[in-house]
């Protein structure tokens, strides 16, 4: 195997942290790094299968797949009383989701899941995310759950905020909210996850360190935000947190996945393998 795939989304966050691996600036091993570029509910399905060496997944998710891959403690996007959020026109803003028709990013994300953590009654209306926000303004649906730089730039699009599901997290648990994972398959071995692992915080750390010039690369999958506005979305996600789960980063995974088994979302509580 000298090729390895590993999948991450065409978002600007993601961007940065692989732009080091992208232009070979830093290596992974000995492997030739083919980037597989998908969003993020794409990669969840492919996570079902096993088919990607790595992989970026929601935490969402995770219950789903933790018999394929472990739980790379780099690489993860992790929010402090921000997340994903629910917007609706302007003029609804004070709309009750109790029976209200809500367009989702997918039914694996993390945002999916924190919706029905702190929502009830509603219709959710999958979609492709950067879909979401014309859903909302042409009143295909009564209200829109945001990821990715739509959390930021949501105002400015004639929206605003129901829920902030990123508050509601942190008031109700004191925690950062664990949204996204990166993976490493199983049945690889203990050598190449440790491989993986270093490659991706080496790569992370050459960002931090060559920040505009990485910025420059993640610009290309900004959807045309502006550099400050990308680089703020990026700073959000791309931080310490991001370079190790840490202790707080784990019993936010616990929290999370224990709530959605009181709650039926999930039946079994996942292995928290993590390397």
């Amino acid at each position: 195997m000298s090729v390895i795939r590993i999948g991450h989304t065409p978002d600007a966050d993601d961007a940065f942290m692989y732009y080091a691996i992208a232009h070979g600036k830093v290596q992974v091993g000995d492997y030739q790094v083919e980037h597989v570029l998908e969003d993020i509910q794409t990669l969840n399905q492919r996570a079902l299968l096993g088919e990607l060496e790595g992989t970026a997944i929601s935490t969402g998710a995770y219950h789903t797949v933790a018999d394929k891959y472990r739980i790379m403690r780099v690489g993860s996007s992790i929010g402090r009383n921000y997340g994903p959020m629910v917007v609706a026109l302007t003029e609804r803003a004070g709309l009750q989701l109790s029976g209200a028709r809500i367009a989702i990013p997918g039914e694996h994300t993390t945002a999916y899941l924190l919706l029905r953590l702190y929502a009830e009654g509603f219709e959710a209306v999958p979609m492709a995310f950067d879909a979401i926000v014309a859903a909302v303004q042409e009143k295909q649906v009564d209200a829109g759950l945001l990821i990715h730089e739509g959390q930021i730039t949501y105002g400015s699009l004639g929206l605003a905020k129901v829920l902030d599901l990123g508050e509601a997290w942190g008031e109700d648990t004191g925690l950062p909210i664990p949204l996204g994972l990166d993976m490493v398959r199983r049945d690889l071995g203990e050598t190449f996850a440790t491989q993986m692992v270093d490659g991706l915080r080496e790569s992370i750390l050459f960002a931090f360190e060559h920040e505009d010039e990485a910025l420059e690369y993640a610009m290309q999958f900004s959807r045309g935000t502006d550099k400050e506005t990308c680089r703020r979305f990026i700073r959000m996600y791309v931080n310490e947190d991001t370079m190790d789960l840490g202790d707080e980063g784990q019993k936010a995974l616990e929290t999370l996945f224990g709530k959605a088994k009181d709650k039926g979302i999930i039946d079994t509580l996942p292995p928290l393998d993590m390397i």
